[in-house]
């Protein structure tokens, strides 16, 4: 009896064996799973950390080469600095001399501008004095302006000649007795009487062409000026100017008209401006 059981120990032992070794071979199969997934999520790992350190490298050597450019930077500032010290050391009364002069001028400038403005008043002033001593006039014969700082006054020649003549009618007189009587109330100013022609060519005993003509004209002009009216002859100075300065086309009728003018052309007193300038005594 004893006999059977111990043959059934020695059957079921090889089995108890086989199954002890089949659930230990799937645990180290799992675990050596397991272990190949943790080995590649290191690699993934590994590979990321190695990217970043990497970028971390470049951000380094950027960083360096910042920290180089700046070392450069600060060197040549401080030696900028160095020589700003020597400069306004050496220099500084210079300087200081200079930035006064830039002071004196740019109250030069505004001086001057000053003037100018009260210089242009008193063109201003005298055109309007003169448009109101001849206000009576058709504007097509006689204009008055303010140019470039300058006095023009235009009279129209069939006011003052005859065509082809250089005596002045009885009508002139009368036009230029009303510009003498504002001129000679300005004793200051100085002006010129200037003779225009068309460019139709005129010759004949007593004149030999158009230049001859506009400086006939002039002079006649002014002397109605000195002998009728009391203008000093200091004063005033004639010119020509032939047919070559025309304010029209001389190929109509009204351009040629408009082109036979004679001019008093106010003359700037540079003295007198140049004392506005002065500063007042107080």
């Amino acid at each position: 009896m004893r006999k059977i059981p111990m043959a059934l120990a020695i059957l079921c032992t090889p089995f108890l064996f086989s199954c002890v070794s089949s659930k230990k071979l799937k645990f180290v199969k799992a675990e050596k799973d397991d272990l190949a997934t943790q080995y590649q999520q290191l690699q993934v790992k590994q590979q990321d950390c190695e990217g970043q350190l990497s970028k971390a490298n470049s951000q380094i050597e950027n960083l360096n080469q910042q920290l180089s450019y700046l070392k450069e930077n600060n060197t040549a500032a401080l030696k900028q600095l160095q020589d700003m010290s020597v400069i306004s050391a050496s220099q500084a009364e210079s300087i200081k001399k200079s930035m006064e002069n830039i002071g004196a001028k740019d109250a030069y400038i505004q001086d001057l501008q000053k003037s100018i403005a009260r210089k242009d008043s008193l063109n201003m002033a005298l055109v309007m004095n003169l448009k109101g001593a001849v206000g009576d006039l058709n504007d097509k014969d006689i204009n008055i302006k303010v140019d470039k700082g300058v006095v023009y006054i235009d009279i129209s020649d069939k006011l003052l000649f005859n065509s082809g003549s250089y005596t002045i009618t009885n009508q002139a007189k009368v036009v230029l007795g009303k510009v003498a009587k504002v001129l000679i109330n300005q004793p200051a100013i100085e002006f010129m009487v200037e003779g225009h022609t068309d460019t139709n060519p005129i010759k004949n005993n007593c004149i030999q062409d158009n230049w001859d003509l506009s400086v006939k004209r002039a002079t006649s002009v002014i002397r109605v000026l000195q002998n009728d009216y009391g203008i000093p002859p200091a004063r005033m100075a004639a010119s020509g100017r032939s047919e070559f300065i025309p304010i029209a086309d001389n190929t109509t009728a009204e351009g040629r008209a408009a082109n036979r003018r004679t001019r008093i052309v106010i003359l700037p007193q540079l003295d007198q401006f140049f004392k506005l300038l002065e500063t007042p005594k107080k």
